[in-house]
């Protein structure tokens, strides 16, 4: 298969603000594509904006060359002034948690108000945020890079299908080869490197590499976990309970860990792009579970290699969790920063899976069965009832369409047109 460059959906969001002075900082996991990304911006500089190439400086801080030029601040405002001219020049900055203090760093040279813009990327949320978030507060625009969406992914794959479905009305052909790509996605998903290779063997080695290089620098380096056993054995009991409740205690009895050792693995996982916990949404503490989060994997590929298991979609036994971590994925990757993300429990078992607060509450309910007519989940009415709510959502494998209960419009739509 020929790679192709796939342009991201966040490229738009970001050159937005390349004519302010605040500095652009892209977080995301490892091998999510953000060098892609900084490259994608350098050409949207040198192409729409006519910005010269000797105005532009690229640094990856991973190659020790590059480290040394910015590793002392005094010297690196020198390196920047004798680079000046009459046009602004900008700095892209890869991998900066190498520094030992980039918000420090950045804001010193930041507040001499030189023209000079940076965009800097980094894999690490915890190392980034904790020296970078206090420090910038007020001189940054902070962005996150997750894995492909399945639009992104689609357009890896079948640039034309994609076009066609954004059209709408789409030839049963079309329809099942969609399907099909949706499929894929969901049991391998949305790394680019995983994406991009064409057999099962070189998808598995690429997530293999990923997850590896994740361990050794990430978990092993910054976070110092000297138990990789027990740290592997969380990651693979949290991948086989997606969409549950995560029980600190109970996982500590299983691991033979302390309960604290336990949340400190799982915020390493949460830190670095792997795992997300969603809270409960509530407002009755005496009816409704206020405690206890879910968790969900950022990518199904990650999630299934964990588990070892590669089985097509239509094989596994766990389509229902699959499909429910696969909307999870698509609404971390779609929702702004302010957005959020609960589900809503009560002690007598009633459930939705989602409650996303946007502009309004949505409550979001996902059924992976084949649904050939409307259905009525008696939780995700009762919630809407409860808070009144006017419209509900329901991600299904077939159904589409809108129909009206109890004053309530319950939206069906699939997995491959979901969006908010």
């Amino acid at each position: 298969m020929v790679k192709k460059l796939v342009l991201r959906k966040k490229l738009q969001e970001i050159i937005q603000y390349l004519d302010n002075e605040d500095i652009i900082v892209l977080l995301g996991a490892r091998r999510v594509g953000k060098t892609t990304l900084l490259l994608q911006i350098k050409n949207f500089l040198t192409q729409e904006k006519s910005v010269e190439e000797n105005n532009i400086y690229f640094l990856n801080l991973d190659v020790i060359d590059d480290l040394m030029i910015i590793k002392d601040q005094s010297s690196f405002i020198k390196y920047i002034k004798s680079r000046m001219g009459k046009e602004k020049i900008y700095f892209f900055i890869d991998e900066v948690q190498r520094l030992e203090n980039p918000g420090l760093f950045l804001k010193g040279v930041h507040d001499l108000h030189l023209p000079v813009k940076f965009i800097v990327s980094g894999s690490s949320s915890l190392e980034i945020k904790a020296k970078t978030q206090e420090a910038l507060t007020g001189r940054k625009k902070l962005f996150y890079l997750h894995p492909f969406s399945f639009d992104e992914f689609l357009s890896a794959k079948d640039e034309k299908l994609r076009v066609i479905q954004q059209k709408g009305d789409m030839s049963e052909p079309d329809k099942k080869a969609l399907k099909n790509y949706l499929k894929e996605f969901m049991v391998w998903g949305g790394y680019p490197e995983a994406v991009l290779e064409d057999t099962r063997e070189r998808k598995i080695k690429v997530l293999e590499e990923i997850y590896n290089s994740y361990l050794d620098k990430d978990i092993i380096n910054f976070f110092k976990i000297e138990d990789q056993i027990a740290f592997t054995k969380l990651v693979k009991i949290l991948a086989s309970q997606i969409g549950n409740l995560v029980n600190i205690a109970e996982l500590s009895l299983t691991l033979g860990v302390k309960n604290t050792t336990v949340k400190r693995y799982v915020y390493a996982l949460e830190g670095t792009f792997v795992v997300k916990l969603i809270p409960p949404f509530f407002k009755n503490t005496r009816k409704e579970i206020t405690k206890m989060p879910k968790v969900y994997f950022y990518d199904n590929g990650v999630r299934n290699f964990a588990l070892k298991r590669f089985e097509e979609f239509d094989e596994r036994d766990d389509k229902g969790p699959l499909l429910e971590n696969y909307v999870f994925s698509a609404l971390q990757k779609d929702l702004r920063t302010f957005d959020t993300i609960f589900f809503w429990r009560t002690k007598d078992k009633a459930e939705v899976d989602f409650i996303v607060e946007k502009d309004a509450i949505l409550p979001i309910e996902v059924k992976a069965q084949r649904i050939q007519k409307p259905i009525f989940p008696r939780s995700l009415l009762g919630f809407a009832r409860r808070y009144g709510i006017k419209d509900v959502m329901i991600v299904n494998m077939f159904f589409e369409g809108m129909v009206e209960k109890h004053d309530t419009r319950i939206h069906y739509t699939v997995p491959e047109k979901f969006k908010i």
